[in-house]
Formats: C-alpha cells, structure tokens, sequence
C-alpha cells in the first residue's frame, strides 16, 4: 500500500498519480479520513487516560475512607464514554483503511503516460520473425492436426478455458518448465522453491490481491485461495520478518499452476490456450533494498529475456503505461513474443517492481548496517516464463510446411529428439 505519511508531505502527487492511472482523484478523501481516525484515537487516548487518573484517585479515596460516590459516578461515565469512543475509532480506521488499501502503487516517472496499452513504449527487439514460405497456423491448429491437444474434452468435464495436451506436446509443455528453471537457477542465481497453491486471505492481500481482485481468485470453501501466479507465495516467504541487510537480494523462482477465473475477460481469446483458467508459469520474486531496487528490476528483465533468446524466438521489450501497469506496480516492463499464427507480438512476461508497495502490506523489513534501522524492502516480481504461452511460441514460430515442429536446439537434449509429429507418421 502506499505510504499515507508520503501523501500527507506530498500534496497533489497521489491525485496526479491516479489521474494518469485513469482514477478518479481521491487524496483529499483520503486525507479527510485519516485525520478523522486520528481525531477519533487522540480523543480516545485522553480518555483512557482520564480514567485511568480517575482509577488512581478512586483507590486512593478508598483506602483513606473518604467518600467515593462521585468517583465511582464519573468512571462509569468515562467507561461508557470511552465503549463508545473504541467504537467510532474502529470505524474510522476501518474506513481509512478500506480506502487505503484499495489505492494503487503511485507509477514512476519513468513510465510513459496513457489510458492504456497503445501508450507502452517499446525499448528493444530480439531477432527478426521468420519469414514463411506458406501460411502459419496457430497453435490449437497445430495442436489438432497433430492429435495432441483436445479443448472439447477438455471443456466437457471443467468448462470452457481448459486443455488436456497429450503425447509430445505434453512432454514440450514439461521440459519447457524444466528448461527455465534450470537456467535460472543455475545460471541467474535463483533458488527453486516448492510453493503452497493455496493461500489464506493475509497472504493474498501482502502482494495486492486482495481485497480489490477477489473477482479474479478462485476462492475455496475454507476462506482461502488458489495462486494466480507463484508471485504470492514466494513474495509472502517473509512476511512479518525483519532481513539483514547482507542477506539482500533473495531470489526466488518457482514452477506452479496458476489459477485464474479471468473475470475480466469475458470474450477475449476465447480459442486456444492463450487465456485459460489453469496454467503453467515459471515466476522470479526478488527481495532487495532500496537503493538496488532498479538495477535489480533491470537484472530481472534480462533473466526473463534470455529464457527467449536460448530458444531462439522474436520479441520485443515494452515499457508500460501509466494506464496499463498492474495495481502493486511502481514500473513494470512486459516481454510480447512474437506469433506468427496471429501475426502480432503477445505477452509472455511482465516483470515489475512494486517498491514499499508490498512489504508496507506484509510487514517485511531489513535493518540496516550502517543505522542499525528498520526500513522497508523492495520487492520485485516476473514471469520467466508463462510456459504455456512459451509452448505456443515454439509449436508456432518453429512449425514446417507439413504441419510438424522442430524442437529448439537448446531443449534437443531435454527433450531426446529434434521434431514431433504427427503420432502416425
């Protein structure tokens, strides 16, 4: 969440903020509220305090025989007084609070500002796309011809937005996971984590998705949630801790399901696996300090990139704008592959740095060296990558005239051959 002390120092920014965030300006309802809660808990401090002066001499009568009518009157006043006033304080604060938590991260002034993703600004590109010398097919077209991917029996006993993958490409699928996380830990420096798939309510608000997305969750029926992205888990490993400073940065990677009811997008990609409600993703967390944050976000940025540069496929890096930045980003940059089935580049990766943004929420802290001080880390999250998005690369970007795929030369080893086709030929 953001820092209310900040918005208190800073008048106007917040409202600058969501105003290129495409939000309704809210800073002086905000401020009105937190000075009402304040209010509210100084009054009910005095209070406290009256009483517990009137306790003291209400004792002190007592023991000295004098008459305590008057006393006993006036703490009786004080304690109703004072139910009433814990009463007005909670709701004060819970009103602050609800509005608080629903504000999002405050963008960079690195981010390029507009109303939505045709404001991104490119910053670079990997490798020219393949130039065909027949049509592409997509890849549930793909997946058809070769009788390894079936959306209707899928559909049939989950719904709509569900797969079976079968055969080689099932086996592409894996080894694609096992690929990413070898190279980013062997190579990048992240620790492989074994990661709960669901999670209790604190832990989905720690990392900002909850309360305002629930709709996007799949809620269970003991009040948790499935992950939508490994981000949580991994983000959550420290919550309510206080880090050294020479531990910093921790980096973390993992290989889950994500879970996702994709509320929000009713009719977009509706065929093929590009938006399902179930998914594979290889997720990087960085936890670091203040002053490493950037560099950390860069460094963050090229792990994901190269995953795409082993296999060899196009694409290109994109800053986001202010309108198309997630809720807990302060900066996020998104990776788009190129499809040559759908003649565009599409979103493999985003990866974001969210500041204090996520750790004011969790509680996550590091004393500094030189202090001895707690302060706030910084937290960074990334996609690296969306594998089954990464499938869908490969079996379009790498398909042959006679509907089979070559295998990218970096997973022939993974993957013990270096073309599937059709199970009959």
């Amino acid at each position: 969440m953001i820092d209310i002390n900040f918005v208190r120092r800073n008048p106007g920014i917040l409202d600058e903020a969501l105003k290129n965030r495409n939000k309704q300006p809210i800073e002086s309802e905000l401020l009105r509220l937190d000075e009402s809660a304040r209010c509210f808990q100084t009054r009910l401090q005095k209070i406290q305090e009256e009483r517990n002066a009137n306790s003291l001499d209400f004792g002190k009568a007592k023991s000295d025989g004098l008459n305590t009518s008057h006393l006993q009157i006036k703490m009786e006043m004080l304690k109703k007084e004072m139910m009433k006033l814990v009463t007005e304080t909670n709701n004060a604060k819970s009103e602050f609070l609800e509005l608080l938590y629903a504000i999002p991260n405050i963008p960079s002034s690195e981010c390029p500002i507009g109303i939505d993703e045709t404001s991104n600004l490119e910053i670079r590109k990997f490798k020219t796309p393949r130039t065909f010398d027949f049509t592409p097919l997509e890849h549930h077209e793909l997946g058809l011809k070769l009788d390894m991917m079936d959306f209707s029996r899928a559909a049939r006993i989950a719904g709509s937005r569900f797969v079976f993958l079968f055969s080689d490409i099932a086996k592409l699928e894996r080894v694609l996971a096992q690929f990413m996380l070898d190279v980013h830990t062997k190579e990048n420096g992240y620790t492989e984590v074994y990661v709960p798939l669901i999670l209790n309510k604190d832990a989905m608000f720690g990392v900002g998705q909850l309360p305002k997305f629930e709709e996007d969750l799949f809620k269970t029926t003991v009040n948790s949630y499935l992950i939508s992205t490994a981000e949580a888990p991994l983000t959550n490993i420290h919550n309510n801790e206080i880090l050294n400073e020479s531990d910093l940065p921790l980096r973390y990677t993992a290989y889950t399901p994500c879970f996702r009811s994709e509320a929000g997008a009713a009719g977009k990609d509706t065929v093929g696996m590009l938006r399902q409600h179930q998914f594979g993703k290889v997720e990087l967390v960085s936890i670091t300090t203040p002053s490493e944050s950037k560099t950390e976000h860069d460094r963050m940025l090229e792990c994901a990139e190269s995953i795409l540069k082993k296999l060899d496929l196009p694409f290109r890096t994109v800053v986001l704008s202010t309108g198309d930045m997630g809720f807990s980003s302060e900066k996020t940059y998104d990776i788009e592959v190129w499809l040559p089935g759908q003649d565009k580049y599409r979103e493999i990766s985003s990866c974001s740095q969210c500041n204090a943004f996520q750790a004011r929420r969790m509680n996550t802290k590091f004393k500094k060296k030189l202090t001895g001080k707690n302060e706030f880390v910084h937290t960074l999250n990334g996609s690296g990558l969306a594998v089954g998005r990464c499938l869908i690369a490969v079996m379009e970007n790498y398909q042959q005239k006679d509907g089979s795929i070559e295998i990218p030369s970096a997973l022939i080893s993974y993957f013990g051959k270096d073309r599937i086709s059709a199970k009959n030929s």
